[in-house]
């Protein structure tokens, strides 16, 4: 066991977050940060942490955010992954955005739904042609006898499946994260890190923000 683990130290001392400067909207108290990490050229702004349940079991794993509105957080997947059988039988999710360079971090809960075709459609088209075959050849979470088989089927898709138009694999899009709980983490100093968290009401119209104890 390495004890140096325990004696690992951060003192976090960046900036405050209040209430009377957080934005009434969680949305777009997101947006105002992510276009901050953005500007702070931090590697993989856009990594994000998915929860999902399976057999009452959590499961994460990191995954791309390549849409984001007030409908909610995108991402694209293969639906037949562990993740996506997951969805099927329990789509409340979670994602987690950590941004240390800044200090920063927000958790999300909400309920998962997939995509409409048009949309994964869209999506699918943007990709580079390289890119498309390797999401015809991996059948995400399926095992494999070794690498050799993986390597094989992404050759035999490359020589017949370029041929264009390549479509998108119906077992593969997008979901939709619709958010039901946000909480924004600021470090700062002696461990007293700010909290607010924002909870959609009753009605699904307003947010009520609280501050938790750090």
């Amino acid at each position: 066991m390495n004890d140096n683990t325990q004696q690992l130290r951060k003192e976090y001392s960046q900036m405050p977050l209040l209430e009377s400067e957080a934005l009434a909207s969680p949305f777009e108290q997101f947006e105002l940060w992510f276009n901050q990490v953005l500007k702070s050229e931090i590697e993989e702004p856009y990594a994000m942490v998915l929860s999902t349940i399976n057999n009452l079991t959590p499961s994460s794993r990191v995954v791309l955010l390549r849409e984001f509105s007030k409908e909610g957080f995108g991402f694209f997947t293969n639906y037949n992954s562990a993740k996506g059988i997951q969805i099927v039988v329990n789509n409340h999710v979670a994602l987690n955005f950590f941004w240390p360079g800044i200090e920063r971090q927000i958790r999300v809960q909400g309920i998962a739904i997939k995509q409409t075709e048009e949309k994964s459609d869209a999506y699918f088209k943007t990709r580079s042609e390289i890119s498309r075959v390797g999401d015809w050849t991996s059948l995400q979470s399926k095992e494999l006898k070794n690498r050799a088989e993986l390597e094989e089927l992404f050759m035999l898709n490359t020589k017949y499946k370029l041929e264009p138009p390549l479509t998108r694999p119906d077992y593969w899009g997008g979901y939709i994260v619709k958010p039901t709980y946000f909480e924004f983490w600021q470090g700062r100093p002696n461990h007293m890190h700010d909290r607010l968290t924002y909870t959609l009401e009753e009605n699904n119209l307003e947010w009520k923000i609280k501050r938790l104890a750090p």
